[in-house]
């Protein structure tokens, strides 16, 4: 897909490696809309052919500050758009700044272009109440384990449910926290899903 001068003049762009071995994801905020090429395949979604973006906050054992932008098209097709690479085996570097400038530009084109998409930000509300749930179940089964440690004066095991509960509340707190749903406007992107 060639670009006029003009057209590469006013285009914002964005790549990552999803895999090691796969090629590079890239996008282009052009004129025209939104041209992505992964792999073998390519195309050109005009803005107000988005119908939705979901954005949420997906970490993974190899990085921990890593965003997800979740973009689908009226009539089918969905492009994922992370905010890491990998560049080795044992190293995903984070792309901060060229996330943020893409996710916000693209938001910007989509609005001035009159789009009517969905915008959503964080899990869906179905698997966050059963996040929640989950984590009640977890939080009453610890606090049962720390009665009975403290019962039995067992103040090691007290030591450890404590440690262990603040590493935990440390690790899931911010994926929960950021990761509630909820619905925003093109000039309201959610700062706390943007890196």
């Amino acid at each position: 897909m060639q670009l006029s001068e003009a057209q590469a003049a006013s285009a914002t762009s964005y790549a990552y490696r999803a895999s090691l071995i796969g090629s590079a994801h890239r996008f282009e905020l052009t004129d025209d809309g939104l041209s992505w090429r992964i792999g073998g395949r390519s195309g050109l979604w005009r803005y107000d052919e988005i119908s939705a973006i979901r954005l949420s906050f997906r970490p993974v054992s190899m990085q921990q500050h890593r965003f997800r932008a979740d973009v689908r098209r009226a009539g089918g097709g969905r492009i994922a758009i992370l905010s890491t690479s990998w560049q080795t085996a044992a190293l995903m570097a984070p792309q901060d700044n060229g996330f943020r400038d893409f996710i916000v530009e693209l938001h910007a084109r989509m609005a001035k272009a009159g789009s009517r998409a969905e915008l959503t930000a964080g899990l869906g509300r179905k698997t966050y109440a059963a996040v929640l749930a989950f984590l009640a179940v977890l939080a009453v089964a610890m606090a049962g384990l720390l009665i009975r440690a403290l019962i039995i004066g067992e103040f090691a095991g007290v030591l450890f449910i404590i440690g262990f509960a603040a590493l935990f509340t440390w690790q899931v707190g911010g994926f929960v926290r950021r990761n509630q749903p909820q619905s925003y406007g093109f000039d309201r992107v959610p700062v706390s899903l943007l890196p």
